[in-house]
Order: structure tokens, then sequence, then C-alpha cells
């Protein structure tokens, strides 16, 4: 019998549920909610997404980024293993029709084949045990034709030898908070914020004003984001225990296999971002056999 029968860890589904419930969003500001919004799916073929179009939001969590979907589309389903998850998004968009929501694990996701007109997973599944078939899961509801958001953790393969050094030195710090208790570990990711995230975030913002930002400056990408942002993402990147990294060419690889075409990859951080198509026609390669 495997070992993640449904392709989910239920210690990190158990920590995710922890998160949301502790950084529901309500403190995001707007800007900031707008802005990383854009920062995802700016690449997004918006023009090609029908005003009726019925979509999934793959591992929900509070609902961000589906609040700001929803609107823009027919119907939207929000999955995610986590109960303790959708019941913040069910919160967050209360006031939202047109959207259901699902507690199921990537592999078993409640909808017919060819169902969805389009889907999104965002920082999801890079905290799944077999990414690669995640991402066939996805495919096998998608019609052909539809549009795929994907974000994954990048594995630093456009970074210098002594960021990737640094983020090994990280990561063992991430696997000793990970395995904590839930209090102690919110003290220790709420210390991060405060002794690394918001020093190195502000000193890229002045950086940044002076010109003189170097291109490898580490959190650099928070330079313009709120304490709340900070604190959120120090939790999720060192209080998750299960974290996969991929290179562009990884990524690309799994698309291809999972039956996608057309894939493009943003340019900007977050990396890595990308939109590809479900294959019209569907021939298996050699590669998905």
């Amino acid at each position: 019998m495997a070992e993640h029968p449904e392709n989910l860890d239920s210690d990190v589904v158990k920590d995710f549920g922890s998160e949301w419930s502790r950084f529901d969003q309500r403190g995001l500001s707007a800007r900031d909610h707008a802005e990383m919004f854009n920062d995802y799916f700016h690449m997004f073929p918006w023009t090609e997404v029908s005003s009726k179009a019925v979509g999934a939001d793959i591992g929900c969590g509070s609902g961000r980024w589906a609040a700001l979907v929803a609107p823009r589309v027919g119907y939207l389903h929000l999955v995610d293993a986590s109960s303790g998850a959708l019941s913040v998004a069910r919160q967050n968009l209360s006031g939202q029709s047109g959207v259901s929501f699902h507690q199921a694990s990537v592999d078993n996701l409640p909808f017919e084949a060819e169902y969805l007109d389009f889907a999104y997973a965002l920082g999801v599944l890079h905290h799944v045990p077999d990414t690669r078939e995640a991402i066939k899961s996805i495919a096998r509801v998608l019609k052909p034709g539809a549009p795929f958001l994907i974000y994954l953790y990048y594995a630093f393969d456009q970074r210098p030898g002594w960021f990737r050094a640094l983020w090994r030195c990280t990561d063992l710090i991430r696997r000793v908070i990970s395995i904590l208790p839930s209090r102690a570990k919110n003290i220790c990711c709420d210390a991060i914020a405060v002794t690394v995230y918001l020093p190195l975030a502000r000193s890229a913002w002045l950086l940044d004003r002076m010109g003189i930002l170097p291109p490898a400056w580490p959190l650099a990408y928070y330079r313009d984001r709120t304490f709340y942002v900070l604190r959120t993402d120090s939790l999720d990147r060192f209080g998750t225990r299960l974290e996969q990294r991929f290179t562009r060419n990884e990524i690309e690889q799994m698309l291809l296999a999972a039956g996608f075409e057309h894939i493009r990859f943003s340019d900007r951080q977050p990396f890595w971002c990308s939109v590809s198509f479900k294959r019209e026609t569907h021939t298996l390669t050699a590669m998905e056999e």
C-alpha cells in the first residue's frame, strides 16, 4: 500500500489549517492583496476565459486569490484538503455568489473528466508527496484547451552558488521548526519575521530607492510588503514539514508529461509561475506512458 494513497501528508494538511486559521488574511491590506494577485495572475489569459467559465482553485487555503477570481468568472470551485482552511475560505467569500467548497485531496478531485474551463494551483503542489501525479490529476479534469496557472517553489536555478548555500542553511532551520508544537512554531516564525524578513526586506526597499539593489538580494520580493505578509510567509516557509523545489526545466517536463502545451514562465518573482494549456488532441508520449 502506498505511503500517501491520496497524495497528501496529513501533518502538512494540519499545519496549513492552523496557518490559515491564524492568518485568515482579513489583515491583508487591499494594496498587498491586489499587487500580489497581479504577481501571480499577470500572465493568466483572461481574454481566453469566458465570464461564464467554470474553474477551480486547487488548494485554496484562505481563499485570498479566489476572492478576486470569482467575480470575473461564472463559477469557481474551491478545493482544499484542510477543513480548517475551507472554514476560513467560506468566511472570506461569504458574500460571493457562484462559489462552492470541497474538502478533497488533489488526487481525488470532485470533478468529472474534462469538466473545468480553467484551474490554478498556487503555492500548493510543492507541499504534496508526488507533484508530478498531482499535475496529472488536475489535467484530467480540465477541458482540452483549458489554461492552467501553477506556482511552484523554484530550486534557485538562476541564483548564484552563495544564494543556494544560504538556502541550505535555512532549510535545516525549517526542518527543525516545522516539527515543533504549534505554539513554539508560531513564536519561532514570528521571531524570524522580525529579525530576518523585516531587516532584509526594508534594506531592499532602501537600496531599491537608491538604485543600487543587488539582483540576488535575499527577500527583496518583500521590500514593499506589510509586516502582516512577512509574518504569514515566514510561517508558511518555516512552519511546513514537506517542501519540494523544482527547476524551470523540471516544471516544464512535468507539465508536458501531464498533457499541457504552450508553456510560458513568468520572468519576475515569485519563481516559478507558469501558464500552460491542456492539449487539444491528447496523444500519449513516451514520457507519459
